[in-house]
């Protein structure tokens, strides 16, 4: 070869550009030579063969990389990209240190290896399967109730790790027999329901009412010692995140309720904001979730079981008023009973010290009998919830939700003198189109159709314009029920939609539905204050 002249390939990023014939001199070739970097011209005319799949890393990349300087394979693995996916070079980069070795004319053993991280190997089929087949590593929070609810038959389900009650099946039913029983049974007597899983924040400080002014949507700085006040949380586009009712122990204290599976991300939210941006605020925060149980009694005969099982209360409903708590001692055991419900009908949530949880349960099923007291489960709970129309955040929402969204405009403060997170964003105009997606009741044609959650709403050309968030079959009413998300929701108002849904082995089915208000069940809110 002339050392004056020689063909090389012009490559970048493993594309070849062009081939050409291009004069170099004396000195320049001498140093490609010497140092063993000039690539002959047989080797770069090959085809391109990828070796890495995922960043379209080449044989040709290679070479480029060791043409322009690169001897180490962890700096020819950064020239590349090879081995910047998932695999962390696991495989793509086995065989681009072999390339690489015989570019450079070295053993294998001489190019090393680059820095193989997790996961080490493939993932196989049935490890995506595996939270369905036995145990896995995941930690399994358990409430001091929980030993009681498997003497009672409960079927669980994991809910942000926490093991909650499902339903409890009696002998012969299945969950749909079970949870039309136990539904019954609190909107006609009474019902009870563990729910010491719900994120629990401790706030105190001088200005913790400032603080919850900000994080909450609503008004905070004129709740009065011994009231609950439910808020909805946003973030700074706007969009609901959390929600729960928060309690004023005194002017510097209150305790906030979370949902169960965002306990853990609103605590560090809320300290992020302390810390970052809030420094000047006298406000201190402590999780408390695994201190207290929180036994939930609900349904008519509600206020008939406190009276028997706390006598240094009030509960007359003029001296002891929805969304107001007391202090007082349940069989022996002091508490905080707040007078607060998720399911509609006249219902006291009692907070005790945790290891009190399981006697304190005991007892109240004890002394329910008279009233047919029934154990009652997530499930359940969801379908009361449901039939008044009260959201799940993560369900009914989904991240690019806005409390206009949900119809919830009425819990936006309008006069606070520190703007709230999220508020500014609400100006926004795409946020503020009667075209986004609405919550909206669904009442199917046929009461008896259950809609799958999930499913989506079409048009007439058979576009989505919307989903089925919630779905249940409610028997207190007879029908089926849904929540849903839907394109201009609030103004199609007595409409007939279509969810189209997949039925085993009968294919695709459209399902003529009513859009109506998401508040199915007393909607003038009467049953709250249960039977005088």
């Amino acid at each position: 070869m002339q050392k004056n002249k020689a063909q090389l390939t012009l490559v970048a990023l493993g594309e070849i550009k062009k081939s050409a014939q291009v004069s170099m001199g004396e000195n320049y070739l001498d140093y490609y030579n010497s140092s063993q970097f000039f690539m002959p011209i047989e080797i770069l005319n090959r085809p391109k063969v990828f070796i890495d799949m995922q960043n379209d890393v080449t044989t040709l990349d290679v070479a480029l990389a060791i043409r322009e300087g690169y001897r180490s394979i962890e700096h020819i693995k950064r020239y590349t990209a090879m081995g910047f996916g998932t695999d962390q070079g696991k495989t793509g980069n086995i065989n681009g240190i072999a390339v690489a070795a015989e570019f450079l004319d070295v053993p294998l053993s001489e190019v090393g290896t680059t820095t193989f991280r997790p996961a080490y190997t493939g993932v196989d089929f049935g490890a995506m399967a595996g939270r369905e087949v036995g145990g896995f590593f995941d930690p399994q929070r358990y409430t001091t109730i929980h030993d009681s609810h498997l003497e009672h038959g409960a079927e669980f389900e994991v809910v942000g790790q926490w093991y909650r009650p499902w339903y409890y099946p009696k002998s012969g039913e299945n969950i749909h027999q079970a949870v039309n029983r136990e539904c019954l049974a609190v909107r006609t007597s009474l019902g009870m329901m563990d729910a010491s899983t719900l994120g629990k924040i401790d706030v105190q400080g001088k200005d913790a009412r400032e603080f919850l002014s900000r994080v909450y949507t609503n008004a905070w700085v004129k709740l009065a010692p011994g009231s609950c006040r439910y808020g909805l949380m946003c973030n700074e586009k706007g969009m609901i995140i959390d929600d729960g009712v928060s309690t004023c122990i005194n002017d510097n204290h209150f305790i906030m309720t979370t949902t169960t599976g965002g306990a853990a991300s609103v605590y560090s939210t809320l300290e992020m904001w302390l810390q970052t941006e809030w420094s000047d605020l006298d406000v201190h925060l402590s999780s408390v979730t695994d201190q207290f149980a929180t036994v939930a009694v609900v349904g008519p005969n509600a206020r008939n079981l406190m009276k028997a099982l706390c006598q240094d209360v009030d509960f007359e409903r003029d001296n002891f008023k929805f969304m107001q708590w007391r202090p007082g001692t349940v069989c022996g055991v002091q508490a905080r009973i707040m007078r607060i419900s998720f399911s509609g009908e006249l219902a006291y949530e009692i907070n005790i010290e945790a290891n009190y949880g399981r006697y304190i349960w005991n007892e109240i099923a004890l002394a329910g009998k008279q009233w047919n007291i029934t154990p009652y489960g997530t499930e359940s709970m969801h379908v009361l919830r449901a039939e008044k129309g009260y959201i799940i955040v993560g369900q009914d929402t989904d991240g690019s939700m806005t409390p206009m969204d949900v119809n919830m405009n009425w819990i936006l403060a309008k006069k606070k003198l520190f703007s709230y997170i999220g508020r500014r964003s609400f100006s926004i105009s795409a946020l503020n189109s009667n075209d986004r997606f609405q919550l909206v009741g669904l009442l199917t044609k046929d009461a008896d159709v259950v809609l799958p959650e999930g499913s989506h709403i079409i048009n007439n050309k058979g576009s989505s314009i919307g989903y089925v968030t919630s779905s249940y079959f409610s028997p207190i009413l007879r029908r089926s029920i849904a929540m849903a998300q839907l394109k201009g929701g609030l103004s199609k108002m007595t409409e007939t939609v279509l969810v189209k849904i997949v039925q085993e082995k009968q294919g695709l089915k459209e399902i003529p539905c009513e859009v109506s208000s998401s508040v199915f069940y007393d909607t003038e809110g009467e049953k709250v204050d249960g039977n005088e």
